[in-house]
């Protein structure tokens, strides 16, 4: 059986997949918000699947009493 192995983002393809400013996950990190990540030799890793869950938690949902204004 094949082992699959995580795939990771560094800060600068995760900032680009967000649209936003590396600086602006460096100050996540420094307020302990954000996605997990991982300090691997150094260097700041966030793993795909840590940064689909945080989209997941972070996902708007919309309300029926919101839209029952608009309709």
């Amino acid at each position: 059986m094949a082992e699959t192995r995580p795939t990771y983002l560094n800060q600068h393809e995760l900032a680009l997949r967000w649209r936003l400013s590396p600086r602006t996950l460096e100050r996540w990190r420094w307020l302990k918000t954000g996605p997990h990540y991982h300090k691997l030799g150094g260097k700041i890793a966030y793993a795909l699947a840590d940064v689909e869950a945080y989209e997941r938690r972070r996902r708007a949902e919309t309300h029926s009493s919101i839209l029952g204004s608009w309709e």
